[in-house]
């Protein structure tokens, strides 16, 4: 039975999912990142031969393990694969900061824009294959120009790597493609081994063994995230149809047994009819186990009006929200707190999953108060550029150094103070 929350007489405020890692875990994961910063690939093959039941000749994918890869993914899913490339390549190539230049007051000034030399993208295998993964931290990797993209991902037990991984890898633009996964790959990306060279940023997400790898190596290491379980909130009001929105939350109940779903609405009808076609669609729901434990996650959730459905979604801050209502444009500009938004009907939250004008790596655990999704403009740095001139170092000395001495800092008042010296005899 869902679980059925009526906010409209007490109110009250909704707390976000939160990243929860035990102590156990933590310790693991140290032990982990530790042997792999001194072992190296030794530790790799042994963790590949304990975890994934592999035992591994090279960590790296060869040209031949490419090649029958291209041979044995379908005609059709190659299709859909390469169409997925080219719609994300074309929403990075909107994402990257531009260059600009300006000029005033003597000084000359602006941004210039570098990709990243190298990155690391970690692809989850396990529960299942996530072809679609590796092109969504890929991509905007290659249309950032990084020259260097070294994709991680735990082997099968012959040692081998999905053949729909591999062409995605291909076709993405990874330059390296290495056979490892959990706490583990995150080290070798990070400190590098061997095998692996290490990268300046990792991105991508996995279970909790590799969040919290990636939480111990931040710093060391850019990161683009602490990936919790999946999260969606639904709001609906008026005439939606109740068996789309019960297939909506069970799609996302899919992903993960912790998966977080919540359907708000201030119709209380509408709640009902939507358990009911939730009940009545349950038993026809692929990867049945994990649906049935994440739906003891699921909150109905009746609100008084839509300025509290909307309070209660930014109290969520959950990586989707969908709006299912009449006029889900005038409902927006209150949405806050969301990873991606998907309006009406029509726009089910898996076609995001799937690149359509959105990338699937997003915030969850409540960090998308602070945190977007991932994108282009994360594979890049923007560097400041100033060149003074001596009109420029007249008329802004006065006012730097008197803040440098205010602030003690002599020695950079020196610095300016000479440089105005100078400009005023030139």
């Amino acid at each position: 039975m869902l679980d059925v929350l009526d906010l409209r007489e007490r109110g009250g405020r909704l707390e976000p999912s939160k990243l929860e890692i035990d102590p156990a875990t933590t310790e693991t994961v140290r032990v982990i990142l530790q042997r792999v910063f001194v072992e190296g690939d030794e530790v790799l093959l042994e963790l590949a031969a304990k975890f994934d039941k592999a035992t591994l000749a090279s960590l790296i994918v060869t040209e031949e393990e490419f090649v029958r890869a291209e041979r044995e993914v379908p005609a059709d899913l190659k299709a859909a694969l390469d169409g997925l490339i080219d719609r994300l390549r074309e929403l990075a190539a909107r994402q990257i900061p531009a260059e600009w230049w300006d000029e005033r007051d003597g000084v000359r000034f602006g941004e210039i824009v570098r990709p990243l030399a190298s990155v690391g993208c970690y692809v989850p295998g396990g529960r299942a294959l996530y072809p679609s993964s590796v092109c969504m931290t890929v991509v905007p990797a290659a249309v950032a120009g990084v020259e260097e993209i070294v994709l991680c991902t735990p082997p099968q037990a012959d040692g081998s790597i999905p053949a729909a991984v591999l062409y995605a890898a291909q076709r993405a633009g990874t330059t390296c493609v290495a056979k490892t996964g959990g706490a583990q790959a995150v080290a070798a990306m990070a400190y590098g081994t061997e095998s692996i060279p290490s990268v300046d940023r990792i991105v991508g997400p996995g279970n909790v063994y590799v969040t919290e790898a990636k939480r111990q190596v931040a710093g060391f290491v850019g990161i683009d995230g602490l990936a919790g379980p999946s999260e969606l909130a639904i709001v609906a009001e008026g005439d939606i149809d109740p068996r789309m929105a019960a297939l909506d939350l069970i799609a996302q109940a899919e992903h993960d047994p912790e998966a977080r779903t919540f359907f708000l609405t201030t119709d209380p009808a509408l709640l009902e009819k939507v358990i009911a076609a939730f009940e009545q669609e349950i038993p026809h729901a692929g990867r049945r186990e994990i649906v049935d434990q994440a739906v003891r996650h699921t909150k109905m959730i009746l609100v008084r009006d839509l300025d509290h459905a909307a309070a209660a979604v930014n109290d969520l801050a959950c990586e989707h929200v969908s709006l299912l209502l009449e006029e889900p444009e005038a409902f927006l500009p209150r949405v806050r707190n969301a990873g991606a938004v998907f309006l009406r009907h029509w726009t089910a939250v898996p076609y995001g999953d799937y690149g359509v004008a959105s990338n699937h790596v997003l915030p969850t655990a409540g960090t998308s108060r602070f945190a977007s999704g991932l994108r282009a403009a994360d594979y890049v740095t923007v560097s400041s550029v100033v060149q003074m001139s001596p009109e420029g170092v007249r008329r802004m000395t006065p006012g730097t150094s008197a803040i440098a001495r205010a602030e003690g800092l002599v020695g950079h008042a020196q610095a300016m103070d000479a440089r105005a010296g100078e400009a005023d005899g030139a």
